[in-house]
């Protein structure tokens, strides 16, 4: 894919997010509905298009890639919580739990998905939704509780949330019909892939929903920035190291470093506002790298293919 369609295909994703930022701005969708819209695509949509993107042909090579992609991924999360030790030391509780939170928990999950997809087809998918594994794992484990510092955590609640989380479901469904390449009814395949395929617009809307609540000129603030660099230039740049230690192939590299080089994740000024942390700031940092990883993306994607 050339530079200019890897722009093409991110400005295709700038107005379906202008098109959230509009809709949230007219009260169209409203906070119960941004809420809907999430649960919607958390519980249905991105499932779907996970198993949409198993209707594949198997075969040993896209099994290798994906347990190496896998690896990467751990990898990248055990990184990400040995700077979390004492990269942060410095900033004030608040905003420490949000920075820590961020640098493990990716908005991968709506973002990555949708241009993996746009930029690798099925395979690609397929490869983003591997690699996401353990940052779904992190999000209800060591993420939540940068956030909970001093709580019990019930540990068999969090074992079930992991287990049981409608992506991660959708990810053994997914692998074991490509495994066994079980034939589905008509219906019911037709049925998964036109769920699918609402992915891309549904999840850039919500990201536009985020992006209306904040002035664009508060942003910039220097911590912020210092954050961004991190998390849309460095990150990457380790993964892609990793890649090439694992010898993974084109797609499986560009998966990989796209996917370590995702915006905060829109659940940190979730929790930042549960658990009274600095949501203002959480915030800030999910709309700055959202925006700026709109320009980092393509570059990191031209760069590695």
């Amino acid at each position: 894919m050339s530079f200019l369609e890897l722009c093409n295909m991110q400005a295709t994703l700038f107005i379906m997010i202008l098109a959230g930022v509009i809709l949230k701005k007219k009260g169209i969708i409203d906070a119960a509905g941004e809420r809907n819209l999430t649960d919607l695509c958390i519980c249905l949509v991105i499932p779907c298009n996970i198993i949409k993107s198993c209707f594949i042909e198997f075969d040993s090579s896209i099994f290798s890639a994906c347990f190496a992609l896998f690896v990467s991924g751990v990898a990248m999360e055990a990184i990400g919580m040995v700077l979390n030790k004492f990269l942060y030391n410095g900033f004030l509780a608040q905003k420490k739990k949000v920075l820590q939170y961020a640098t493990v928990v990716s908005n991968g999950g709506f973002l990555g998905n949708s241009i993996a997809e746009g930029m690798y087809g099925s395979l690609g998918l397929l490869y983003a939704s591997v690699y996401l594994i353990p940052v779904r794992i992190v999000v209800w484990s060591t993420g939540t509780s940068y956030f909970m510092v001093g709580s019990s955590m019930d540990k068999k609640k969090i074992l079930l949330n992991i287990l049981t989380h409608p992506c991660l479901v959708s990810v053994y469904i997914g692998l074991f019909i490509m495994f066994t390449q079980l034939p589905l009814p008509t219906p019911v395949k037709s049925a998964i892939i036109y769920i699918g395929n609402c992915n891309s617009a549904l999840t850039m809307f919500i990201v536009g929903t985020i992006l209306a609540k904040v002035n664009i000129f508060t942003i910039f603030d220097k911590d912020v920035l210092l954050f961004s660099i991190l998390r849309l230039g460095l990150l990457p740049l380790v993964s892609y190291g990793m890649s090439l230690m694992l010898h993974l192939n084109a797609t499986a590299t560009g998966v990989s470093v796209m996917m370590a080089g995702m915006p905060a994740a829109a659940t940190t000024a979730i929790f930042a506002d549960r658990y009274d942390s600095d949501a203002p700031f959480a915030t800030k940092v999910i709309v700055l790298t959202t925006l700026l990883s709109l320009i980092t993306i393509p570059i990191w994607c031209y760069f590695v293919s």
